[in-house]
């Protein structure tokens, strides 16, 4: 009896216990079936990031082509060397050994471990890039004992014309914080975006899409496969009105004087041929990484080497200036083109007495004449009739005081003065003196030479408000032609100016002729300015002391604004040579060369191409 007893006890426990086992079993099966079916794609992906990694695809950067497709901007295969600082046992360690096998700069050691303390530490960093092909195979040699280093090839932005279109075509730069967007492509390591220039314009046009590629790796994060991959779109190519040989003999001309600025550019169409700068910098140099001296150099070069004076440089247009007087004194019916003015050296307004350059005087000048020989008396007396606000209107018909929402982006607006502008910027009431003053491109006046090459164009082009353009083509598409409105303005008075123009350079009493071409094929027509910096006051005169005596950065500034042909105008410049002196003597030659060189290439015959 006690034996059965205890052995239906024990049955009742085996039985209860197998009863756990087998709900325990169960459970288990159901949470196995659970993991497996009902989430396994979850843990499927858990467990592929222990062993893929996804890798962004850097985009080809648009290319950059002249006119005549002539590459401005190209890419170049470019080896870059970089880190995962959390596979390097040793940051510091790592980077020691890699600078033992190639010559890395110390800013550029001290740059990768400051940018290690602010990302991510899977996040890649360049170390240095354009690596040579004996850097290359030092390394490869030597990888397996740099934990987190890898070698990615990849492209470099080169511009072959180097300093001759650096201020149009502009140069990349790493991203900083403040440039940061949700783009993926601003994270990726050595990746650079537009700083200044068409690259800057441009940029999103240029930049492309990104693209991935999954890659298998080992538990040393050293690829196995590539499982897959979506292809990066390249960026647009920019086709530019630009006629880059042309573009380098305009910046080459510039480079005999120590600060200048120079414009080429189609009176009808207004597509921009020549856009120079001096002194320029070889953007090249950004592309593969400037250290913290020669960035210094750059930055402290007291010629400002980095402004687009071009586009910028903001400077009083002296006598180029004399057309608009002219043209206020013909349309508002103050003066006609025949009536004259004696010139005998200064003309007196009340107490005050406003000097001409010649001191002898011009004798009888008429508004032909009067251009011709830029007799300021001439126009000191059409102003006080005239006008200030009657002048500015007329400023402003022709472009100045304006920008023209052109296609890179540090244009300045000039400035051209008015009654109720001084009243307002300054609080001050406007004196007649300044009118004065103003009629002959000076005082509070100022314009770039972008401005002045428009205003000449629209001088000479029949008088429609034409405005300045680069971009001829982006990818395929091509720029819609524009259509330029007329200026109200008489063809008679827009005659006089054109003839006057012509006697500067062409009559032996024109403030250029020492600088006419004597091939009447390619003549051209002009206007000389001279924009005075610091008044030589009647003590230091009485010394002998001239413009040159003093020093560079007080010297005047040289002008000069012209056309070709002269028979059956197409072409404009604008030139300006900073502290250079006088605009006869110093712009006019200039001038002279880059209208030659310019008849003698005919762009506007060019057929711009995309590429």
């Amino acid at each position: 009896m006690l034996d059965s007893k205890k052995e239906k006890i024990f049955n009742r426990r085996i039985f209860l216990l197998g009863a756990l086992q087998t709900v325990a079993l169960t459970a288990l099966g159901a949470r196995l079936a659970w993991l497996q079916i009902f989430e396994g794609s979850k843990y499927q992906v858990l467990a592929d990031k222990n062993r893929i990694n996804t890798k962004l695809i850097i985009p080809s950067r648009g290319e950059i082509f002249d006119r005549s497709g002539v590459p401005l901007a190209i890419n170049n295969q470019n080896f870059r060397l970089l880190i995962i600082p959390e596979q390097a046992e040793n940051l510091k360690e790592v980077l020691s050994n890699v600078s033992e096998l190639i010559e890395i700069e110390n800013w550029r050691i001290n740059k990768v471990e400051e940018q290690a303390k602010k990302l991510a530490s899977f996040l890649p960093i360049e170390i240095k890039d354009n690596l040579s092909w004996e850097e290359v195979s030092k390394l490869e040699v030597n990888i397996s004992e740099l934990p987190g280093i890898f070698i990615e090839e990849g492209e470099i932005r080169t511009y072959p014309f180097e300093k001759a279109t650096s201020h149009i075509i502009g140069y990349l730069g790493a991203v900083n914080e403040s440039e940061m967007t949700d783009d993926p492509l601003m994270k990726a390591p050595g990746f650079r975006i537009g700083k200044t220039g068409i690259e800057k314009a441009y940029d999103l046009n240029l930049r492309g899409a990104s693209g991935t590629s999954h890659l298998e790796v080992n538990v040393r994060g050293r690829k196995v496969r590539e499982i897959d991959r979506l292809k990066a779109n390249q960026g647009q190519s920019l086709t530019l009105t630009i006629d880059s040989e042309l573009q380098r003999f305009t910046q080459n001309r510039l480079s005999e004087h120590k600060s200048a600025s120079a414009i080429i550019m189609d009176s009808k169409t207004g597509a921009v041929y020549a856009m120079a700068s001096h002194p320029s910098f070889d953007p090249n140099l950004f592309s593969k990484g400037l250290s913290q001296n020669e960035w210094q150099e750059i930055l402290n070069n007291p010629a400002f080497p980095l402004n687009n004076k071009s586009l910028s440089g903001q400077y009083p247009p002296a006598s180029t200036f004399k057309m608009i007087t002219t043209l206020a004194a013909l349309e508002g019916g103050f003066f006609t083109s025949n009536e004259t003015v004696y010139c005998t050296g200064s003309y007196q307004y009340g107490d005050d007495k406003f000097r001409c350059w010649k001191l002898s005087g011009h004798g009888y000048v008429n508004a032909i004449s009067a251009l011709a020989k830029s007799c300021d008396s001439y126009y000191y007396e059409l102003s006080t009739e005239v006008g200030i606000d009657n002048i500015a209107k007329m400023a402003k018909k022709f472009g100045l005081g304006e920008k023209y929402n052109f296609d890179l982006t540090d244009e300045k607006a000039g400035l051209i003065p008015t009654i109720d502008w001084k009243k307002q910027a300054l609080n001050e009431k406007w004196r007649p003196g300044e009118t004065i003053v103003a009629s002959i491109g000076q005082g509070y006046i100022l314009s770039t030479p972008l401005q002045l090459a428009v205003m000449t164009s629209r001088l000479i082009n029949g008088g429609y408000a034409v405005k300045p353009w680069l971009v001829e083509y982006v990818g395929q598409e091509k720029s819609q032609e524009k259509l330029w409105p007329k200026i109200n303005v008489k063809n008679s008075s827009l005659n006089v100016i054109k003839k006057g123009m012509d006697r500067v350079v062409n009559d032996k009493t024109g403030t250029a002729f020492a600088s006419k071409i004597e091939d009447e094929n390619y003549s051209f027509g002009g206007k000389t300015g001279t924009a005075q910096v610091k008044r030589i006051n009647r003590a230091e005169r009485a010394l002998g002391i001239m413009n040159d005596d003093l020093e560079w950065r007080f010297r005047h500034h040289a002008l000069f604004v012209g056309y070709a042909p002269l028979n059956n105008p197409r072409y404009v410049c604008s030139v300006v040579v900073e502290h250079g002196g006088s605009g006869s003597e110093v712009a006019a030659p200039i001038a002279r060369d880059l209208m030659l060189e310019c008849q003698k290439r005919k762009p506007d015959q060019i057929e711009a191409q995309h590429v």
